[in-house]
């Protein structure tokens, strides 16, 4: 891959792991990542955006449906108690679900992902075992859950299109020229919503044929998200462009940005809702609340994002 500003050359994206590292910048404890962004000061402006008294879900259904090229493990549902015997009082189930993947929504804890040994803030990997599951940098980071300002940038509005396909990368300038467009700026402790259009693809077309494809942000942007100090980054797929471009490094977004950046991510979300939502109250702020299932040592959770407006 030639090096640019737009397609940085795979020893620049490397480097971001030096020059965009939040390591240390809350101190050696810090298991928060960009979440200390996010002051309360920024949710109580966040929360002045709410004047219709609107929310929008923005996750997607769970499905319980036959394997597909996307779905590697399908989400499991168990009745132990139904509407089936006569003499049934209630209905009660069991639900098991591999969340990390492609098609069901959820935030990453920081313990998700790790580059060379290492995880957020130069915790070593072993640190997320097998036996005790993530022992730092767990979803139980967020037991007082997410709360500020949203910004969503339709890039498929920005292109004319119904919907990006696999391997189409939005690039830093897309990001400025969305926010022209929508006459929005993400800053500070924002959360950043990203629209591919991906999961309004899946509706209408199915599963993707190949799992590891799919659009979203190109390794450029890395840098972008530094310099606005955006505290998250949510998508309708996951994130990362991919193909990549990058041997050894299939998704920067996940790497640097989490490893190096603590930055906190959310994977697969539905925002055809949202952005009809935008559409008709003609803006593209609102507040943004998560909250995670408090899963002991979890390495995330699945989620339904609400956007207040």
């Amino acid at each position: 891959m030639n090096g640019s500003s737009a397609h940085p050359a795979l020893d620049e994206v490397l480097e971001y792991f030096t020059s965009l590292s939040n390591w240390g910048r809350w101190g050696p404890e810090d298991e928060l990542g960009t979440l200390n962004l996010i002051t309360p000061e920024r949710r109580l402006e966040a929360i002045a955006t709410i004047r219709e008294g609107i929310s929008v879900g923005c996750g997607r259904p769970l499905m319980f449906e036959d394997r597909a090229a996307d779905v590697l493990y399908p989400p499991q549902r168990l009745m132990i108690r139904s509407g089936d015997s006569p003499e049934s009082t209630g209905a009660a189930e069991y639900i098991g679900v591999a969340f990390h993947g492609q098609t069901v929504s959820h935030v990453d804890a920081l313990a998700h992902q790790f580059w060379r040994g290492r995880l957020y803030n130069d915790r070593p990997q072993e640190l997320i075992s097998t036996q005790q599951g993530a022992t730092t940098c767990s979803v139980e980071t967020m037991k007082d859950g997410i709360v500020t300002r949203g910004v969503l940038l339709d890039i498929p509005r920005l292109r004319g299109v119904p919907y990006l396909e696999a391997g189409d990368a939005i690039l830093p300038e897309e990001l400025d020229a969305a926010e022209a467009a929508q006459g929005v700026r993400v800053g500070a402790g924002d959360a950043l919503l990203v629209r591919t259009g991906w999961y309004r693809r899946r509706l209408e077309q199915g599963p993707y044929s190949i799992w590891r494809e799919r659009p979203g942000l190109q390794a450029g942007t890395l840098p972008w998200l530094h310099e606005r100090q955006v505290a998250v980054v949510a998508a309708d797929a996951a994130q990362d462009v991919e193909p990549s471009g990058y041997d050894g490094l299939p998704m920067p977004l996940h790497t640097v940005g989490m490893v190096a950046m603590g930055l906190c991510l959310l994977d697969n979300l539905q925002f055809e809702d949202l952005v009809a939502t935008c559409e008709r109250l003609s803006r593209w702020e609102f507040t943004f609340v998560v909250a995670p299932i408090r899963i002991r040592n979890g390495t995330g959770s699945p989620a339904n994002p609400l956007a207040l407006f």
